[in-house]
């Protein structure tokens, strides 16, 4: 409003996250490089693969056969399939967590590997040990808070339905609104969160901190600059939209190939470190505490990041350039 709010731009870091990508892969190009920063982008979730359909081994099953052979002996099988079903829900449920736990640490060392443009995966994974453990605790957080949340409203629509349909109070227009809203209400705290989750990983990153410190420090940012974060978002859908797109053709042409877990990754990594880049890119635009590349720049970065980041304008205030003594200037 006074002049000296940085300027926030979309496409700008996505063409400087384009041309790291391309420092980052291609100049020089190393397979090594290529396959250890591929399992950095595996570990942090980039499986590679889409549309994965797996062949099921029961083609020549008869369901009628089935019937006769497990029917008469249900009976003596059923306590174990209660054992058997508890136990495949609590190794399912162990596997999330340790699959969330892997994402959360991967996370790091692919941002790792993009700020400081090398192939590690041991460094980053014992440096950042204590932020990629405070984010899956997050995450956890909140997986289990959307859950319980989810069950009260549930069960909170299922009791005013109840209610309606006994008191024939509640038309099924008004029941059908409440179900919308309710639903509406959920996806949107869902959205919410994982935008903002999206950018608490470079600010863990560049200040060291808890998640819960991220969390907060990113829910102020978007506060502040909403229409900011409304463009970033809607140019996001479209590049997710075509990456899958692209990762659909490259499956088709590899005859599945870029399907496979870590295979794909390492295929498609050029736009997973596009994407990631881009993150870094575009929210160091808010300040040297949103820089990760304020403490160390490697020199082939320099031609693409020196342009200095946005000064806050709160820095700006502070210290207006016209007054100075004139002794100074």
């Amino acid at each position: 409003m006074n002049g000296t709010e940085p300027k926030i731009e979309i496409f700008k870091p996505f063409g400087e996250a384009f041309e790291l990508t391309k420092k980052i892969l291609f100049q020089p190009f190393e397979l090594t490089k290529w396959l250890v920063i591929g399992f950095a982008a595996f570990l942090s979730g980039h499986f590679g693969g889409f549309g994965i359909n797996f062949p099921s081994p029961f083609g020549n099953f008869q369901p009628h056969r089935a019937d006769h052979i497990i029917r008469p002996h249900f009976g003596q099988w059923q306590p174990w399939l209660q054992i058997t079903v508890a136990f495949f829900a609590v190794l399912v449920f162990a596997l999330i967590i340790a699959l969330m736990w892997l994402k959360a640490r991967g996370n790091f060392i692919f941002t790792d590997c993009i700020v400081r443009n090398r192939a590690a995966i041991v460094e980053p994974w014992r440096e950042y040990r204590k932020e990629g453990n405070s984010y899956f605790l997050f995450f956890l957080a909140i997986m289990f808070g959307l859950l319980v949340l989810a069950a009260i409203m549930l069960a909170t629509f299922i009791a005013l339905g109840w209610v309606g349909h006994h008191a024939r109070e509640m038309s099924s227009t008004a029941f059908i609104g409440l179900l919308l809203f309710l639903f509406v209400f959920w996806f949107s705290i869902g959205i919410f969160i994982a935008v903002v989750s999206y950018f608490m990983l470079p600010v863990m990153y560049r200040r060291r901190c808890r998640a819960m410190e991220a969390f907060r420090d990113v829910t102020l940012l978007i506060a502040h600059n909403p229409g900011s974060f409304v463009l970033f978002c809607l140019f996001g859908i479209v590049l997710i939209l075509a990456v899958l797109m692209v990762g659909t053709i490259v499956s088709c042409a590899t005859c599945c190939i870029a399907a496979l877990p870590y295979i794909g990754t390492v295929i498609l990594l050029p736009l997973f470190v596009c994407l990631r880049a881009f993150v870094l890119l575009f929210v160091r635009q808010f300040g040297p505490d949103y820089d990760v590349w304020v403490n160390f720049t490697p020199p082939e970065f320099l031609p693409v990041l020196s342009s200095a980041p946005p000064v806050p304008p709160t820095s700006t205030a502070m210290n207006p350039p016209d007054s100075r003594p004139a002794s100074q200037a």
